[in-house]
């Protein structure tokens, strides 16, 4: 699947203000900071279409880019460190799962975890709830460019063992390992 065009559709704040699209979604989950909006924008090629920040906890709402009419990215609020309150993340947690479990657009979450750190406890809780929700899902390591080359293949094999999930590596500057990205994208719509 080539990718070429893609737009931000609209920012809700819950489940109930986002629109009903009628195209395959993908949910993107993953700690404040991780990466989901730096894969938006490499995956779909455009600079900027997606806001990145270095502040932990920027992405506030459920944000919905189109991607060649074809597919919906749903990029939600990080969980884990924040410079929010505790009520606000304690809401954002309410606002995810109810995303996650009423969506019926969502054919597969996707968890973002850094691969320059070991699984975190959020993160291997959410893997958890994943599971036990019986919801579809596979795992970006993100940030690989950040580690040794030979390091890559490892750290995603100690994921997958360590969450029971497929896992694919994701470089924000490094292109080459988009196109088994996008092909897994292709084979789930």
């Amino acid at each position: 699947m080539k990718i070429t065009k893609a737009n931000f559709i609209t920012s809700a704040p819950s489940i109930n203000e986002c629109p009903q699209l009628n195209l395959p979604e993908f949910a993107l989950i993953g700690r404040s900071n991780v990466g989901k909006s730096s894969f938006i924008n490499a995956i779909v090629n455009i600079k900027g279409l997606a806001k990145t920040s270095n502040t932990p906890g920027k992405t506030q709402l459920i944000n919905l880019f189109n991607v060649d009419n074809k597919f919906i990215f749903a990029d939600l609020p990080g969980y884990g460190f924040a410079k929010v309150s505790g009520k606000m993340q304690n809401d954002w947690q309410k606002s995810l799962e109810k995303y996650l479990l009423k969506r019926t657009s969502i054919v597969s979450l996707i968890q973002f975890i850094d691969s320059r750190h070991e699984v975190q406890k959020n993160d291997k809780q959410m893997a958890e709830w994943i599971a036990f929700n019986n919801l579809p899902c596979f795992i970006i390591a993100t940030k690989v460019d950040e580690i040794s080359k030979s390091q890559v293949f490892s750290v995603c094999k100690k994921f997958e063992k360590e969450l029971n999930l497929p896992v694919f590596p994701f470089s924000k500057n490094n292109s080459f390992y988009n196109n088994a990205i996008i092909d897994k994208l292709e084979e789930l719509i």
